[in-house]
């Protein structure tokens, strides 16, 4: 089997296939620098300085189980007929491929953008820790959870930080007007400035300029507007591409017999949902290439998990569970010391979002996963 790829997704369909199939070969290429490691820190202990480690395994794991690791390694492109991917200085036959090359930053579609830093790599990391060390201020373009995670890490390092996004509140469109307005709150809580309603026109280095005709100065920039799934080795050998990413089934098999794909590169089919879900969750990648593994080693399954993720926003862990898009309503129950956000379409559940709420979040996990009823009181 070869892997391509390094995040989440990849790194756990090579291990369940090795769990399967103790003896074929296994090889994950990367055009990663640095060795399998995890992003959820990136954003938040690694950016505050509270971190160095980062790394999915030791290296004596995937020698104990014969995962070969090639880092520094780009993918040119994969020959689907003759069952090849290209690499630069080494080519790769093929039994099975699993595609889990992931998501890169979507580019900020404004005149001096290369004047914003970006975070989805430790490579991106390391340098905005290593400018946050000399710096007082910080704007954060864009205020989706990468931006808000980013931009508490910063505020907690001393920084004056604004966070500049079209909507009047964080995620107001996603998760809704109630929802927006509590995590504005975690946001200002951490000490980060807010200016909704406004987007960047143009960049300079050290100056934003926004559609409204201010003018913010900074230190840093860093523009956190969502991803775009690389899928274009993919779509160049000829696999069907839907939205962006690989189209799958509920056992992560691509239109190609023996390729696999996983995680934010890719779109699957839903066995609970009924229906083709994206995700962008470390935990769904680490199901899906899971699945994507088995299913290498001759052991098929079915994605039906309800996706889901945490996120944490200065001294804040939200947590939000189900299916995303459309709802018909939301309700908000105030803890006090946290809150709940019930999402519901046709008469049944399709998400839930806390903050200090566990008792909750479990209880709404099982209502999204039956297509259950709210509860009662609400």
């Amino acid at each position: 089997m070869v892997v391509i790829g390094s995040g989440p997704a990849a790194v756990s369909a090579a291990e369940r296939f090795r769990q399967i199939d103790p003896h074929s070969p296994v090889t994950v290429v990367t055009a990663d620098a640095h060795p399998p490691y995890q992003r959820p820190p990136l954003s938040k202990d690694f950016l505050r300085g509270d971190t160095d480690s980062v790394r999915l395994h030791d290296p004596d794991w995937f020698t104990k189980r014969s995962i070969r690791v090639l880092t520094d390694s780009p993918v040119h492109d994969i020959d689907l007929a003759h069952s090849v991917v290209h690499c630069a200085a080494e080519d790769f036959a093929y039994q099975t491929l699993v595609i889990a090359s992931g998501a890169a930053p979507a580019p900020l579609p404004v005149p001096g953008s290369d004047n914003a830093m970006l975070l989805r790599s430790l490579e991106d990391a390391t340098r905005l820790r290593d400018q946050a060390r000399g710096a007082t201020t910080a704007v954060v373009i864009g205020a989706g959870f990468i931006g808000c995670e980013a931009a508490a890490s910063l505020a907690s390092r001393g920084l004056r930080v604004t966070v500049v996004a079209p909507e009047e509140s964080p995620q107001r469109g996603r998760l809704g007007e109630q929802a927006g307005k509590r995590i504005l709150q975690l946001l200002t809580d951490a000490g980060v400035h807010y200016i909704g309603g406004a987007e960047a026109h143009a960049l300079e280095s050290g100056v934003v300029h926004l559609d409204n005709g201010d003018t913010l100065r900074a230190d840093m920039i860093v523009a956190a507007t969502g991803i775009s799934p690389n899928n274009a080795l993919a779509e160049a050998a000829g696999l069907a591409v839907h939205e962006g990413r690989i189209t799958v089934g509920a056992d992560m098999a691509t239109t190609a017999a023996g390729v696999y794909a996983a995680g934010d590169v890719a779109l699957a089919d839903n066995a609970t949902a009924q229906r083709p879900v994206p995700t962008e969750h470390w935990q769904d990648a680490i199901d899906q290439g899971a699945l994507a593994g088995a299913a290498a080693a001759g052991q098929p399954g079915t994605w039906g998990a309800v996706p889901g993720f945490w996120t944490t926003i200065g001294e804040a862990t939200v947590k939000y569970s189900g299916w995303g898009g459309d709802f018909d309503n939301s309700y908000l129950i105030d803890h006090g010391d946290g809150f709940t956000v019930w999402y519901e379409a046709d008469g049944a559940a399709v998400g839930i979002l806390t903050h200090n709420a566990d008792t909750e979040y479990a209880l709404g996990q099982l209502l999204v996963a039956h297509r259950s009823r709210l509860p009662a009181r609400l």
